[in-house]
């Protein structure tokens, strides 16, 4: 007789119960950390000719300094025993930008503080070592890792499922057609939404705005003309539409400034001219499509994808196409570990950079001598990732992400490590999210949820399911246009 449970028991003697979250921190510790330091890289203070750039970032293996100044490595079950976090040293390398001119003789690392490292991801100590060695170190050569160790205490953070972001989302309510994007950069999420009434009139809304606004308007505003909207839609319902908008309009005989002006002139009434033009701007850069770009050069691009936007509303009205279904898997996408660390190590990087621009600022107030290192504190990038990590309360404003580790046996322990969190309130009844949609087979366990008021949006992965850590869109798209397929 043939074991029935071959595949399975061979998939698990490869891959770990929580490879989902071990794959995410790894990618976390190669690319993600080394993007959020691009992207804060310079410590610009208000002190003449000088500046910091930071150059890249070394992680070490997880170390524990002895109360004799000794230094050694330690282990998981070590740092549960004596109450210590397991954290990886990090030096960051510096250089002073004096003038404008890097000086390369100056370079430097220094430390900046610890950051807590996950049970058998690559900084691990255990990630390499044969079941032999594990008992011989005194480690369980059964734990699946993917979990952290902070003050003695083991924590796991809690998969988030989330609508995909960048991606447009085309839906009916009443009367309303309504085509959404969540626009998604590193440190900053916008919702914008364009909606096309029974009359084919279309708004568009975004932050920092109450009601929608005129899309010629801002169409116009961001540098298009009445020739280059039409030219841009093919099918001609689509194009009529856009003809009554552009009919009544108010915005339809202005010039690329004045629609700039009408907009800071809705936005900001009773301000200065000049006052309303910047908001003006700063809306159109900042806050619209932010993942399309903040440049000025960067608005038609925005424009020509307001348009596509406004296209799939009309679509959808005139049944070419269907609408989209908030609830298909394909429109999901599960943030784990990897990706909930880098939101929370950009949060304090970003407090670190301000902190070392307000000592060197007090530092040259006091006329003292500047040196960089003496400028660099440690403690405000480990105590932000602490806090964090211990309390479960994460910098956008979602809280029980990180959860102290179920123990109560073995099967807890593995559910706990592959649980995922819809972020949608309890208390509402959301019917059609806590449903067992037909695209999750394969991927979500369709019974294991609890009872009560946390039914379908707490749920489990499937035993065999695998996360994909994600690609680099802008490496694919760059791909895609040397192949001249874009």
């Amino acid at each position: 007789m043939t074991n029935e449970h071959e595949i399975l028991e061979s998939y698990l003697e490869s891959t770990s119960i929580a490879q989902q979250q071990i794959d995410s921190y790894n990618r976390f510790i190669s690319i993600g950390i080394k993007k959020v330091i691009e992207a804060n890289s310079l410590v610009e203070p208000d002190v003449a000719d000088f500046a910091i750039k930071f150059k890249g970032i070394r992680l070490e293996p997880p170390m524990v300094i002895e109360s004799d100044s000794s230094i050694k490595r330690i282990l998981p079950h070590e740092a549960l025993a004596r109450n210590l976090m397991y954290s990886a040293p990090m030096y960051l390398t510096y250089v002073p930008v004096i003038s404008g001119i890097e000086k390369l003789d100056a370079q430097d690392e220094a430390y900046v503080g610890e950051l807590p490292v996950m049970i058998k991801s690559n900084l691990c100590f255990t990630k390499n070592m044969s079941r032999e060695q594990l008992i011989t170190e005194h480690e369980d050569p059964d734990d699946p890792g993917g979990y952290f160790i902070i003050k003695g205490t083991e924590r796991v953070l809690i998969g988030i499922e989330d609508l995909a972001p960048n991606r447009m989302l085309t839906t009916k309510e009443k009367d309303m057609f309504s085509t959404r994007i969540f626009s998604t950069t590193l440190s900053f999420r916008s919702k914008c939404t364009i909606n096309r009434d029974e009359y084919g009139v279309y708004t568009l809304l975004f932050p920092t705005i109450s009601k929608g606004v005129d899309l010629i308007l801002v169409l116009k505003a961001l540098g298009l003309s009445k020739e280059e909207i039409l030219n841009s839609v093919t099918n001609e319902d689509v194009k009529n539409d856009f003809m009554v908008n552009i009919e009544v309009s108010d915005a339809k005989d202005m010039t690329s400034t004045e629609a700039l002006l009408q907009l800071g002139k809705n936005t900001a009434p009773n301000q200065a001219q000049s006052y309303q033009q910047k908001r003006a701007e700063m809306q159109l850069d900042t806050y619209i499509l932010p993942h399309l770009g903040s440049a000025p050069e960067d608005r038609k691009g925005k424009a020509l994808f307001l348009i596509k936007m406004a296209e799939r509303s009309s679509l959808l009205a005139y049944n070419y196409i269907k609408a989209d279904d908030r609830d298909h898997y394909a429109n999901k996408r599960v943030r784990l570990a990897g990706d909930l660390m880098e939101d929370l190590f950009n949060t304090a990087f970003r407090g670190f950079v301000k902190d070392v621009k307000y000592h060197v600022e007090r530092t040259t107030a006091r006329g003292r001598k500047l040196t960089v290192k003496t400028n660099i504190n440690p403690d405000t990038l480990t105590e932000k990732i602490l806090y964090s990590m211990s309390t479960g309360s994460w910098p956008a404003g979602q809280t029980g992400v990180s959860q102290v580790l179920e123990r109560t046996n073995m099967m807890s322990t593995f559910a706990h490590l592959r649980r995922v969190k819809s972020p949608l309130a309890k208390k509402h009844p959301h019917f059609k999210a806590r449903d067992v949609h037909g695209t999750t087979i394969g991927k979500i366990c369709p019974s294991e949820t609890p009872e009560g008021t946390e039914v379908g949006l707490t749920k489990y992965l499937a035993i065999m399911s695998k996360v994909s850590v994600g690609a680099d869109s802008n490496l694919l798209e760059s791909t895609l246009k040397n192949l001249k397929l874009i």
